[in-house]
């Protein structure tokens, strides 16, 4: 059978030759007695036993994933750890026992993440995130224990751990070893783990933030939906840890988020989104993005909805203010600067303002005159009558409020794209299209007769 499509019930279906494995000396008679009082038993004989004996399983159980290591007896060991801790996920503390503290408790997971059956990368890559998620906690928010131990042997560290588990879950996003489930595995386990700094930390070092980015989009079937949910978490979760957000920032992890929020109708999803925004919009440019990239309305619509959820409706609220804030805060020629890069342009109140050119007419020579080249691609490229309207009306602003206005704008080889659009079918745009020719040509004092 194909190790791939393996189910949990099929492994533990198997019957376990456990006492020829104690004649070869490989478990104690000891381990025997406890394996004979737990194998094939109910839930709720297996779980009287862990809550009496917890730490003495888990010993014997990592015990035979170290000297065992026929594939039927570690798929069937992985699948009972799997069962008990799906079943309670607190029982991972057990692996963190006083008890244990000379064990090994993370090699045996660890190095069965490299074997090429995929059941066993799956559940040793859950039951390590559990495990690691359930490590006690020292006073300064780190992850404690396993750094040292009174033992003379080598034990895995917490470090080791970590840029393995990582490493394999990035590796999981480049090429997953399961066509269909090796993604959804490792943003599952990710969206656990990166709740730990310190795994945080890791992920980035790892360059694994990149990986998340093309997993943000619109999702409709159910299990789409989980696994962007679990991506958003997982950027949710970044959005806390710095190093990452300089990332985010420079992605187009903005964009996607905003357009799974305007069409994502799954409450759990729009609740994660709209928490990321929440607390990135302090941060660098992030506001000014958002701006952009129309979240007021986005939220404005949002806030029309029926919504259940008090966290998702408070975060919208603040939001909606702090977008406020931010739009005033931003200056007039900020403003103006992230339309013009966005690409779409509209007869906003500062296009016609004198003051507005008066005032900032030289901050157009900023980045080698930046914003009048971008005014210029979108005369190439747009398709849009209103935009185009209002480039030919913004490069005649500028000929008019500049002193080197007609000579830079000739440079920039304005002329040209101009003119090709003194024929365009819709109105709007030849008008504007040949009041810009007129300034360029006769200068702004003999063609202002012209300006509507």
């Amino acid at each position: 059978m194909d190790q791939a499509e393996l189910s949990m019930e099929q492994v533990l279906k198997r019957d376990i030759p456990w006492e020829t494995y104690m004649t070869t000396k490989l478990i104690s008679a000891t381990g025997l007695q406890l394996l004979r009082r737990f194998d094939k038993q109910p839930e709720s004989a297996r779980a009287q036993l862990l809550d009496e004996d917890g730490p003495a399983y888990v010993h014997l159980f990592v015990t035979i994933l170290r000297d065992i290591f026929k594939e039927e007896t570690v798929e069937y060991v992985l699948a009972l750890i799997y069962e008990m801790l799906s079943a309670n996920p607190t029982r991972a503390r057990l692996f963190h026992d006083e008890s244990l503290a000379d064990e090994d408790t993370y090699e045996p997971f660890l190095r069965l993440l490299s074997k090429g059956n995929w059941f066993i990368q799956e559940k040793s890559c859950k039951i390590l995130a559990w495990i690691i998620s359930a490590r006690p906690k020292s006073g300064n928010g780190a992850i404690a224990n396993g750094e040292a131990s009174a033992s003379k042997k080598t034990i895995t560290t917490i470090d080791d751990v970590l840029n393995g588990l990582v490493e394999w879950l990035c590796a999981q996003l480049r090429q997953p070893s399961h066509p269909t489930r090796g993604a959804p595995v490792a943003i599952s386990c990710l969206s656990t783990l990166l709740k730990e700094p310190v795994v945080r930390s890791s992920f980035v070092q790892a360059d694994g933030v990149k990986l998340l980015v093309p997993l943000i989009s619109p999702a409709s079937t159910q299990q789409s939906i989980q696994l962007l949910y679990e991506t958003c978490l997982c950027i949710w979760l970044l959005s806390y840890y710095e190093p990452a957000i300089e990332y985010l920032a420079t992605s187009r992890t903005m964009q996607r988020l905003t357009e799974v929020v305007k069409s994502s109708t799954k409450e759990k999803v729009v609740r994660v989104v709209i928490l990321t925004f929440r607390n990135l919009l302090p941060k660098g440019t992030f506001g000014a993005q958002m701006v952009d990239l129309g979240l007021p309305h986005i939220i404005h619509s949002l806030k029309t909805q029926a919504w259940s959820d008090e966290d998702l409706l408070d975060a919208l609220n603040q939001l909606e203010e702090g977008l406020k804030d931010k739009i005033r805060k931003l200056s007039s020629f900020d403003k103006y600067k992230q339309e013009v890069l966005l690409g779409h342009l509209d007869w906003n109140p500062m296009h016609k303002e004198a003051n507005f050119w008066r005032e900032n007419v030289t901050c157009f020579e900023e980045n080698d005159f930046q914003i009048l080249r971008v005014l210029l691609t979108i005369l190439d490229t747009s398709s849009d009558p209103r935009s185009l309207a209002v480039a030919c009306f913004d490069l005649s602003q500028f000929i008019q409020y500049h002193a080197a206005g007609r000579v830079i704008v000739t440079d920039l080889k304005a002329k040209e794209r101009v003119m090709k659009l003194m024929n365009h079918e819709n109105a709007e745009v030849t008008k504007n299209a040949l009041l810009c020719i007129q300034r360029l040509l006769l200068g702004a004092k003999y063609a202002s007769f012209l300006q509507a």
